[in-house]
C-alpha cells in the first residue's frame, strides 16, 4: 500500500515538476519520506531492497531538482548529500541511473562554480573519474557542460561562456538557472579586466562588452564600480594601480586586453545578427 502510493507521488511530482510550486513540491516531498519511513527505506542502511533503494534515490533527487527550481542551494545541498550514499552503491545492489544521476551531480558542480569553491568542483571532478559506471564525463550532456564552462572561465574566453549560457544552449531548464548568476560574475570579471587593461573606455563600447541592454544600465554599473563618466568616456580611476609592478602588471595588461578584444568581438557579432 504504501510503496504503490509513493510511485504516485513520485508520478505526480515528475509530471507535474515545471507547474508545481516550490511549497506544493515540498508537500509532496514530505509525504513520500513519511512513506519511505513507513517502508524503513531512508536510507541504503534501512534496507536491501532494491525496488525501495529506487524510490529513495528517486525522491531525493526529485527535491534536489525542485530546490534548484527554487533557487534554494541549501536545500538541493542536503539532498546530494542524501544521494551520496545511494550513488554510491554497487549496481548489484541498485540499478544506476546515469541520466537523472549525472543531472543532479552536474547541477552541483554548476552550483560549486558560482559559489567560487573549485577545490570541491575539482575534487568533484576526481571522484568522477573513479566511477564504475565507464561513463564519458566530458562527453556527457549534463557532466561536460560545467566542465566546459569552468575550463572557458579559467582562460577567460567568456565570449564562449556567454554562448553557451544562451536558452538554446543549456541541457535542461533547471541548469538555465545559474546563468544569471554567471552572467553578474561575468560581468565582474570583465570590468576587472577592463580597469587593469585600460585607463578609459567609450560608454557606447562598455554597453557591448558587458552585454547590458542600455547605456543607462552601464552608467548604473559604473557607479556601482566606482568609475567616472565624462564626456561618453568611463575612467577606471584603479587603473593606475595596475602599473606599479612592471613587467607582472604588463603582461596582465596584455592578458586583460585580449580577452576585453575578444568579448567586444563576439559582442558585436551578437548586435549584427540582431
Amino acid at each position: 500500500m504504501a510503496e504503490r502510493q509513493l510511485t504516485q507521488v513520485l508520478t505526480q511530482l515528475k509530471s507535474q515538476s515545471s507547474s508545481l510550486s516550490y511549497a506544493d513540491a515540498s508537500s509532496l516531498l514530505s509525504k513520500a519520506k513519511l512513506l519511505l519511513l513507513q517502508l524503513n527505506a531512508l536510507t541504503p542502511a534501512s534496507t536491501s531492497n532494491p525496488t525501495l533503494l529506487g524510490l529513495a534515490r528517486e525522491t531525493y533527487e526529485q527535491g534536489a531538482l525542485a530546490s534548484i527550481r527554487a533557487k534554494n542551494p541549501d536545500a538541493f545541498t542536503r539532498y546530494v548529500s542524501q544521494l551520496a550514499a545511494f550513488y554510491e552503491l554497487p549496481a548489484s545492489a541498485l540499478a544506476p541511473n546515469a541520466a537523472e544521476r549525472n543531472k543532479v551531480t552536474g547541477l552541483y558542480l554548476l552550483l560549486l562554480l558560482t559559489q567560487g569553491r573549485y577545490a570541491e568542483f575539482h575534487s568533484e571532478l576526481e571522484a568522477l573519474s573513479t566511477r564504475e559506471d565507464g561513463n564519458d564525463v566530458e562527453g556527457d550532456r549534463y557532466l561536460g557542460y560545467p566542465i566546459r564552462l569552468e575550463r572557458w572561465l579559467m582562460e577567460g574566453s567568456y565570449d564562449r561562456v556567454w554562448k553557451a549560457m544562451k536558452k538554446g544552449e543549456v541541457p535542461c531548464e533547471e541548469y538555465g538557472i545559474f546563468s544569471d548568476i554567471l552572467t553578474l560574475q561575468i560581468r565582474s570579471e570583465i570590468a576587472s579586466s577592463s580597469e587593469r587593461a585600460y585607463p578609459s573606455l567609450p560608454l557606447s563600447s562598455t554597453k557591448s562588452l558587458l552585454f547590458l541592454d542600455s547605456e543607462g544600465a552601464v552608467i548604473d554599473f559604473a557607479r556601482s564600480r566606482g568609475w567616472i563618466i565624462k564626456d561618453g568616456q568611463l575612467f577606471f580611476p584603479s587603473a593606475n594601480a595596475a602599473q606599479e609592478a612592471g613587467e607582472e602588471a604588463e603582461q596582465e595588461k596584455e592578458t586583460s586586453q585580449m580577452i576585453i578584444e575578444n568579448t567586444l568581438g563576439y559582442a558585436r557579432q551578437l548586435e549584427t545578427i540582431v
